[in-house]
C-alpha cells in the first residue's frame, strides 16, 4: 500500500483522504491519539489538536520512522492485541486498517476497549459499492493480489452494524471518491468536477468513505418503587362482617 500510495491513483485519494481527515481531527479533542496501521509515508495525524500522538504498526520501516520523528513515539504490536491500558485513548484513527486485518472484529474490540467513555474512532474504508468495487471484481485473480484489490473492501453499512454491537454511535459518515479508479493522470484532472457533483447527486457511489463515532456511555438509570396498597380480597361493594354479627349468629 504504501508503494501504490506513491503511485497517481493513490497519490490522488491520499490527498481527499487528508483533507477529510483535516475537516475532522482538528474537533476531536483529548490528551491520547493512536493511529493503527501505517500504510503510507505522509503524516495523516498534523491536523489534530492531541498532544500526545502514537503510530502503532507490526513492522518497522520508513512511514513509522517518519512517524516517530513527527510524533515521538511509535510502538510494534498487533493491531488485536493493543500494549494499551482499558479506558486510555480519546481518539483512535483506522486507516484503511479494517480491510487488511486478519480479524477485523477483533480490532474493533481492542479499540472498544482502549477508547475513553465518549471517545471516537475515525475510520477510512473503500466502498464495495462503487466503480472500486467494480474494478476490484473485474480484476483477475492473479493482478487481485495486488493492493489495494487484495484488501477486503466491506460497506458502510456493516460497518455501521459492528460499531452499534459494540456500543458506537456514528456521528459522521463522509463518502468520496467519485472518480473512475483510473491511473491516467490527465484523465483524472479532467473528471475533478466528478467530486462536486457526486458529493450531491450519487453519495452512494463514492469510491472510498470515512466514518467517525462516538463510544457510548454506559449508565444505570434507577428504578423507584412503586408502592401500591395491597389489594382486598372483599369487593369493594360487599357488606363486610363484623365481630358483634359473627358472635350473634353463634
Amino acid at each position: 500500500m504504501r508503494d501504490w500510495y506513491r503511485q497517481g491513483l493513490g497519490r490522488g485519494l491520499l490527498d481527499l483522504e487528508q483533507a477529510e481527515l483535516d475537516g475532522v481531527l482538528p474537533n476531536l479533542f483529548g490528551y491520547y491519539l493512536i493511529q493503527i496501521g501505517c500504510l503510507v509515508d505522509a503524516d495523516l495525524l498534523g491536523a489534530s489538536r492531541v498532544r500526545y500522538r502514537v503510530v502503532v504498526d507490526e513492522l518497522p520501516h520508513s512511514a513509522t520512522e517518519t512517524a516517530e520523528r513527527a510524533h515521538g513515539s511509535c510502538i510494534r504490536a498487533n493491531a488485536e492485541y493493543l500494549p494499551v491500558q482499558r479506558d486510555s485513548v480519546d481518539v483512535v484513527l483506522l486507516p484503511h486498517t479494517l480491510e487488511f486485518a486478519a480479524d477485523p472484529h477483533g480490532v474493533l474490540r481492542e479499540v472498544e476497549r482502549v477508547l475513553v467513555p465518549e471517545g471516537h474512532v475515525v475510520i477510512l474504508g473503500f466502498n464495495p459499492w462503487s466503480m472500486w468495487g467494480v474494478r476490484r471484481l473485474l480484476t483477475p485473480r492473479r493482478a487481485r493480489l495486488a493492493p489495494p484489490w487484495c484488501g477486503e473492501f466491506r460497506s458502510q453499512l456493516r460497518i455501521k452494524d459492528w460499531l452499534a454491537l459494540l456500543g458506537f454511535d456514528v456521528v459522521v459518515s463522509h463518502r468520496y471518491f467519485f472518480r473512475p479508479p483510473i491511473t491516467h493522470n490527465g484523465v483524472m484532472r479532467r473528471l475533478e468536477f466528478a467530486e462536486r457533483v457526486g458529493r450531491r447527486w450519487w453519495p452512494i457511489l463514492g469510491g472510498a468513505y470515512m466514518l467517525v463515532a462516538k463510544k457510548r456511555v454506559a449508565t444505570l438509570t434507577p428504578i423507584k418503587p412503586r408502592w401500591r396498597p395491597r389489594r382486598s380480597l372483599i369487593r369493594a361493594d360487599a357488606v363486610k362482617p363484623t365481630t358483634f354479627s359473627s358472635r350473634k349468629r353463634a
